[in-house]
C-alpha cells in the first residue's frame, strides 16, 4: 500500500442552481471546513446505521456541533432489507420528536441503502430540507449518493418509492473504505467497472490493470477509481438530471440485478453483487443482439469474477426461473407498458437502452443461469 498522502479533490456536478461539489480525499467527513459551504442552522441530524454508527458518528457529531448548535444522531437498522416505511418512519419519528425546523440539515453518513433513505426523507419532510452525503462504501462514493436519486424499496421492485432530490454536498472520505469488509468492497467494485463499458475503456483497462492494488485499498489506487467514476457519473447526470434519456446508462446490469435482489429477498445478496452479475448477463444480451463480440463478454465476465463478484446467476424459481425473472423486470422503472428495456453495450464504451424479445432474454438467463452451469 502506498504511504504518500492523497491530495484531496473536488469534481462538480452542474446542474445549475442544483450543483454541488464532491470532495474526495483523506481526513475529510470530520472535520468542519469540510462543510463551510453549507448554511449554518440551529440543527442538524446525522442518520447512520448500527454498523457505521460506532465507527464514525461521535467524530462527525462533532465536527458537526462547530456549525449547529444540536446535532442529533439518528441510528437506523442495516442492510437493504430495512429500506423501508419502517425505518423511514422511524427517522420521522426522531426529527418530529427533536422539533427540527426546516432549515436542518440531514447527513447521510453511511453507504447507499443510508444514503437513498436519508435523501428521501430530506426530501419528504417539510416538503424539503437541506442534506449532505456522506457516504462510507466504495460503492456509494462512487454511485449512489451522487445523482440525486433517493428512494426505499418495495416488496414487488427495488427503489420503486423515491423523488429526485439533490444534495448540497457530497463527502468522499476515502480513509472510512479501510474498515469496509471485504465483500463490501467487491460490491462497490461493480459500480466502479460499469463505467468502463458504458462510457470509458481506457478507464475500463485502468481497472483491469489495478485491480489487486483496488483490492489491497491503496490509497492513490481509490482515489483514481472514485474520482474517474464520479467524473463520468457527473458528466451524465449534468445532462439528463431525471433519467429522461442519457442517465438511463447509469443502470448497466441493473435490470437483471434488480430482479436478483427481488427474487432472492433483499440482502441475500449485495447490491453491487447483484449488479456485477447482472453486467455479466447483460453482456450476453448485448452479444446476442449483435453488439458486441464474445470476447467482450468474456473480458467482463473474468474482471467481474476476479473481482470476487458473482457470475452466475441464481435460481429464483426451479419450475420456472427465466419465468420469474421476466415477471420481476417487468416493474423496473425502465419497462414501458410491461415491455422491458435493457440498457446493452452498443459498441466497446458505448451504452443504449433498447427493448429485447423475450426469447432472447430467456436464452441469455438460460445460459447464465445455475442450471445451465450445471447441466
Amino acid at each position: 500500500m502506498s504511504d504518500s498522502p492523497v491530495a484531496n479533490q473536488t469534481v462538480s456536478i452542474s446542474l445549475g442552481e442544483r450543483s454541488y461539489p464532491i470532495r474526495i480525499g483523506t481526513r475529510l467527513f470530520d472535520q468542519a471546513d469540510t462543510y463551510a459551504h453549507i448554511g449554518s442552522s440551529a440543527q442538524a441530524v446525522v442518520v447512520t446505521n448500527t454498523t457505521v454508527g460506532p465507527l464514525y458518528a461521535a467524530r462527525l457529531q462533532a465536527a458537526l456541533q462547530l456549525r449547529h448548535r444540536q446535532v442529533q444522531v439518528v441510528t437506523l437498522p442495516d442492510g437493504e432489507a430495512f429500506k423501508t416505511w419502517e425505518s423511514l418512519n422511524h427517522l420521522f419519528d426522531a426529527v418530529l420528536a427533536a422539533e427540527c425546523d426546516r432549515k436542518t440539515v440531514f447527513y447521510a453518513l453511511g453507504g447507499g441503502v443510508v444514503g437513498d433513505m436519508t435523501g428521501f426523507a430530506a426530501a419528504c419532510y417539510m416538503r424539503g430540507v437541506p442534506f449532505v452525503q456522506v457516504p462510507t462504501t466504495l460503492l456509494a462514493q462512487v454511485d449512489s449518493s451522487v445523482g440525486g436519486k433517493t428512494a426505499i424499496n418495495h416488496p414487488l421492485g427495488k427503489n420503486m418509492i423515491g423523488a429526485f432530490y439533490q444534495p448540497q454536498l457530497v463527502v468522499c472520505d476515502l480513509d472510512t473504505l479501510q474498515t469496509l469488509p471485504p465483500r463490501e468492497l467487491s460490491a462497490g467494485l461493480a459500480e466502479v467497472i460499469k463505467y468502463g463499458p458504458i462510457a470509458d475503456m481506457t478507464f475500463l483497462s485502468w481497472i483491469e490493470a489495478n485491480l489487486d492494488t483496488l483490492l489491497e485499498r491503496d490509497p492513490q489506487a481509490l482515489a483514481y477509481a472514485v474520482r474517474r467514476s464520479c467524473e463520468i457519473k457527473a458528466w451524465v447526470v449534468g445532462q439528463d438530471e431525471r433519467e429522461t434519456g442519457l442517465r438511463a446508462i447509469l443502470n448497466f446490469g441493473h435490470t437483471f440485478g434488480h430482479a436478483i435482489e427481488a427474487g432472492l429477498g433483499y440482502g441475500e445478496w449485495l447490491h453491487g453483487e447483484a449488479v456485477g452479475c447482472g453486467m455479466v448477463m447483460a453482456a450476453h444480451l448485448s452479444a446476442e443482439m449483435g453488439l458486441v463480440p464474445s470476447t467482450f463478454v468474456e473480458r467482463l465476465t473474468a474482471l467481474v469474477r476476479a473481482s470476487g463478484l458473482p457470475v452466475t446467476a441464481p435460481m429464483l424459481d426451479p419450475q420456472d426461473n427465466a419465468g420469474r425473472y421476466l415477471a420481476l423486470m417487468r416493474v423496473d422503472k425502465k419497462a414501458e407498458a410491461g415491455a422491458i428495456r435493457f440498457i446493452v453495450v452498443d459498441g466497446l464504451g458505448n451504452a443504449c437502452l433498447r427493448a429485447a424479445d423475450d426469447l432472447v432474454v430467456r436464452r441469455v438467463i438460460e445460459r447464465c443461469s445455475l442450471v445451465q452451469q450445471k447441466a
